[in-house]
């Protein structure tokens, strides 16, 4: 057995944390390009907090997903400001874009000299400039990532810039922060996270270092997506989910992912549909047809057992099987009122576009199996 294991500089969780970011941001540059989402009284919070700390700070607000033209005009700003440190406070879109701010920094150039599939491919051999990530959804994991979602709205894609020098310096995890999000937003992030801890745990680069983490992440997320969504300031419920998401980003920067996450960054790419959502349509239909198929084709493999072991977890009945787990899924999913594909425009015409850029995905790669092109094109007709 082979793995290796790889997570950012330093990880602070707990609630009231955030407040430690601007002693550190001191310690590590004199002025921070700030990058956060549209409005929010805590990026406020943070640019007096620090100004107190004697740190000099410019913001670049992300208002959508981010795409290589917002990152450009960040690195433009940064570089025009002297920042020598790079803040993101938001989403998964504004901690992207600072991922992807801080490389480029570092490493000259423009997006494309070094974006997967569509760009040039050159390897990040800098490491980039400091960083500090301060999620405020339970959702994406992308503060303790190593790599950062662009857009490339001329060719309807999004695909990754990735290096291991992208991890950030620092993650804080403060569940505080996330006590303001909506429901809606609280339920398509959270359904984002149980993804991300229940895909590396049927990966085929599955590990027992992430497997003890993906475990973890099932459990907080089971007991507590729906209070969450129910009540915002159930303090107990939002910890959870931070520590879901959180646990979410170290497994699948450490073991991969699968279909449903090779199947989100085409819809992203092609379709104006929020990552999360994407997530929570096509996961119920991506565990049944892995299952179909693992019973069909390889039915010694060990999967088979993790999916019962998430029926377990999910359900919290020792004797529940993996069918089980999909119908969990599927229940909340309906709780929830989560959007079927449809919603976002997508129709059976892009069916075959669709699954044959899936294929070619990174995330696909460490799907437990591959799936043939009619499996995946019965996913999404079941989620359309």
């Amino acid at each position: 057995m082979q793995f290796e294991f790889a997570t950012a500089n330093r990880i602070v969780f707990g609630a009231g944390t955030r407040r430690q970011a601007a002693p550190a941001a001191a310690q590590l540059g004199n002025r921070a390009l700030v990058v956060t989402g549209v409005g929010g009284d805590s990026a406020e919070e943070l640019l007096a907090e620090l100004a107190q700390a004697g740190v000099a700070t410019t913001r670049f607000v992300v208002s959508g997903e981010p795409t290589t033209a917002v990152v450009q005009d960040g690195v433009a700003q940064a570089r025009a400001a002297g920042c020598d440190l790079v803040i993101g406070l938001g989403g998964g879109s504004a901690l992207d874009t600072g991922k992807a701010i801080a490389a480029l920094l570092t490493n000259g150039g423009e997006p494309l000299d070094y974006l997967e599939v569509v760009g040039r491919g050159q390897p990040l051999t800098r490491p980039s400039a400091p960083l500090i990530a301060l999620p405020t959804t339970a959702g994406t994991g992308a503060e303790v990532t190593r790599n950062a979602v662009l857009a490339v709205p001329e060719r309807r894609v999004k695909v990754s810039l990735r290096s291991p020098g992208m991890l950030p310096t620092l993650a804080i995890v403060d569940p505080e922060l996330t006590y303001s999000l909506p429901p809606d937003l609280t339920a398509s992030t959270g359904l984002d996270a149980l993804t991300q801890v229940l895909e590396p745990f049927v990966s085929s680069r599955a590990n027992p270092l992430t497997d003890g983490i993906c475990r973890e992440g099932l459990q907080r997320a089971a007991r507590s997506l729906r209070r969450a969504c129910t009540n915002g300031a159930d303090a107990e419920a939002r910890s959870d989910m931070a520590l879901a998401s959180l646990f979410g980003g170290v497994a699948l920067a450490n073991a991969g992912l699968g279909a449903v996450h090779g199947f989100a960054g085409v819809i992203g790419g092609m379709f104006p549909a929020p990552h999360g959502a994407v997530c929570a349509c096509l996961l119920p239909y991506v565990m049944a047809a892995n299952l179909r198929a693992l019973q069909a084709h390889a039915p010694q493999h060990p999967a088979l057992g993790r999916y019962k072991e998430i029926g377990q977890i999910l359900t919290g009945a020792p004797s529940a099987g993996a069918a089980a787990g999909v119908s969990w899924v599927q229940e909340l999913c309906a709780a929830l009122a989560m959007p079927q594909l449809g919603a976002f425009g997508v129709t059976r015409n892009d069916f075959a576009a669709i699954v044959a850029q899936a294929q070619q995905a990174s995330s696909m790669k460490a799907n437990p199996l591959p799936l043939t092109d009619e499996a995946l094109t019965a996913v999404l007709e079941q989620a359309l």
